[in-house]
Order: structure tokens, then sequence, then C-alpha cells
């Protein structure tokens, strides 16, 4: 199985030169491939194909006196961007045929300078020797083992974020390890004041950094609306806002991944409801009413206290175990649980019922 190991660089002045000029070259080899597709696809002609494309802007277009800069940088990088916006129509082709899963893939949109940008070597473009990695025409990179590779790589992605700071994504080999099994389940509720609920009646609170530098946030964007648009200042104030975002994302990032390995670990079966709430909290006045709805309840039988989040995960795993068990008699179900896979000791259960206490009883 192939697996991505990204690790933190620090390349020196010169070397950041050298990243510009690649960078650069990629992202106008990429922009120049897609407008002359948009192009044809206008006139109504053929899209070319990518040996095509890499001969007419790679090769032909480093021997004019407006592309003869692409003789700068490593070749591999380039056509390897012009495999990627290939890579990326089939994509959308096949997304547009429904021979894709998932959401709707929009076309291949242009590249920007102050965006993300990224180059990919594969095997012939970069070297690996011990703890120290060298790219074409870049030379030796300042690199921070946060932990060691599991087998050579195949290829090399170096990425600059929208906050200035460099990366190295490495892809490689990896072999599937098992996890011990577990007797417990666990049916997650996911909230909105919350972030998540489970069934064993524990609380999960996200740390919720955008509120927390909400204040910063706002100064930034007031400083960086008062500058004039390309100016060093301007670019100052942008690289100033996208490091607070990069924080953010980071602790976002760094929360999931733990919690989601935990609960991974500790049990065997893992039911979650299948809801859309990015989409529902987009619709201002559904998302005030889901952040302002009752939180507890009592049941008028019992006159017991239930908590909703709570009650909600319990419903969830009872769910996941009675479509099991209706399934193994025979009978119809909506819900279906499937066994862990070989790597991750966890299931997703897609659209359980949901029963409410009155179902329990009878």
């Amino acid at each position: 199985m192939k697996a991505r190991y990204q690790y933190r660089i620090y390349p020196t002045l010169e070397q950041q030169t050298q990243l510009a000029k690649l960078f650069g070259c990629c992202r106008v080899v990429w922009n120049d491939a897609l407008a002359h597709c948009i192009e044809l696809y206008k006139s109504g002609e053929k899209k070319l194909s990518n040996s095509q494309l890499q001969k007419q802007f790679i090769t032909q277009a480093k021997k004019t006196a407006n592309r003869e800069w692409l003789k700068e940088v490593s070749n591999i990088p380039l056509q390897q961007s012009l495999n990627d916006l290939e890579q990326a129509y089939q994509n959308f082709f096949k997304s547009c045929k429904g021979k894709r899963k998932g959401q709707k893939i929009r076309p291949p949109k242009f590249k920007k300078r102050n965006a993300k940008q990224s180059a990919r070597f594969r095997i012939g473009g970069f070297k690996l020797d011990r703890d120290k990695i060298s790219l074409a025409k870049i030379g030796n990179l300042k690199i921070i083992w946060s932990r060691s590779l599991p087998s050579q790589p195949s290829s090399v992605t170096v990425i600059k974020d929208a906050a200035n700071r460099y990366f190295l994504s490495f892809v490689v080999e990896v072999n599937q390890q098992l996890l011990p099994e577990s007797p417990s389940r666990v049916g997650i509720d996911l909230g909105v004041k919350t972030f998540a609920v489970l069934s064993s009646g524990q609380k999960i609170d996200a740390p919720k950094p955008l509120k927390q530098k909400i204040k910063r946030l706002r100064k930034l964007n007031r400083n960086l609306s008062r500058k004039q648009q390309g100016s060093k200042r301007y670019e100052k104030a942008r690289a100033r806002k996208a490091k607070l975002y990069a924080r953010m994302k980071d602790t976002r990032k760094d929360f999931l991944h733990k919690l989601s390995t935990r609960i991974i670990i500790e049990n065997q079966v893992i039911v979650l409801e299948d809801l859309n709430v990015s989409g529902m909290v987009k619709n201002r006045k559904l998302s005030k009413a889901i952040s302002d709805s009752v939180r507890e309840w009592t049941c008028l039988n019992c006159e017991t206290t239930h908590d909703r989040d709570g009650n909600a995960a319990s419903n969830i795993l009872l769910a996941g175990g009675l479509s099991e068990s209706l399934n193994g008699r025979g009978g119809a179900c909506k819900t279906s649980v499937k066994e862990a896979a070989s790597k991750e000791a966890s299931t997703r259960l897609e659209k359980p019922v949901q029963l409410s206490i009155f179902d329990i009883l009878q």
C-alpha cells in the first residue's frame, strides 16, 4: 500500500530562488497547456494527447524567446505538471459520466502565484542518501526527519504553502499491519457545540482555533485591506494572515488525527451517522436552529433525564447492531456493518436508522 510521508525543509536563500523559478516554470507550463485545451474545447476540436502537450509546451516552448527560461530548471517536474493536468481532466470526465464516486469534480483551473506551489520529482530527479536529500538543479536540502522512511520513495514533491513554509512529501510503499482485536464497540454522534459524543457517554470538545483567534484574524484583515494590492507591504500582510490560517489548520489536523487514531485503536466496530453537517451549517437560518436546539429531554414515562447527544450515540450504535442481526435472519435493513479493514479496526455505518427511546422500549 502506498502512503505519503511529509517533512519540513529549510532551503537557503539561493535554494529559495531556485525553487521559485521551478514553481514558476511548472505553473506557466500548466497554465499554457490548460488555456490551449480550453480554446480547443470552445472551438469544438479534440483535446491534444499528453505527449502532444509535452512536445508543444515543453520541448518546442524552450526554443522560443518567451519561454527559453524553461531550460533553467529540471525537465522532470515540467513533465509531471502536464501529467497532473491529464489526470485532472480524466477525473473530471469520469465524474461527469458518473464513473467516479463521490462529489462532482470541477474542471482544472489556472494556478495562481500566491497560492500553494508544488513540483514533483520522480526517480532520476532526486537522490536520497542516508539523511540527505538532493533535488536536480536545486542541491542538498536541510530536512527535519521527524520519523524514518519505511522504504525507498518512488517520488518526492516539494511544496511551498501560502505561509511561505517548505515541505517535502514522499510516496513510499508500506506494509499493512494488523491491530490487535478489541471487544469494544462505539457509536459516535457528531455535534455542533460538542464535536462528538460517544455511546460510552464521553463528550469530546473541539479546540476551535478560529474562535480563539478571531480577534487577531479581524485585525489582520483590516490591516490587509488598507494595503495596495501588489505592493511589498501587501505581500507582508498577506503572509501574516496566511501564517495564522496555517496554525489554525495544523491545530485542527493534529486534533483530528490524534482522536481518530485513539478511537480506531480502542474499538473493533465504529458506527457513525451519515449527516451532511457542513451543508446544513451553510444555511444561516438552519445553522442557528442546529446550534439552539434542546440538548436534554425528560422521558414522560420514567421521568429520566437524557442527554440528547449521548442518547443519539447509543441509538446509532444500537442501529448498527440491530441491522447486523436483522440481516443475519434475512430481514430487510437500511444499514450495513462491515468487518474492520486489515489495517484499521474500524467500520463506517452508511445511513443508520435513528431509533427513539420509545422504539427501544417496544
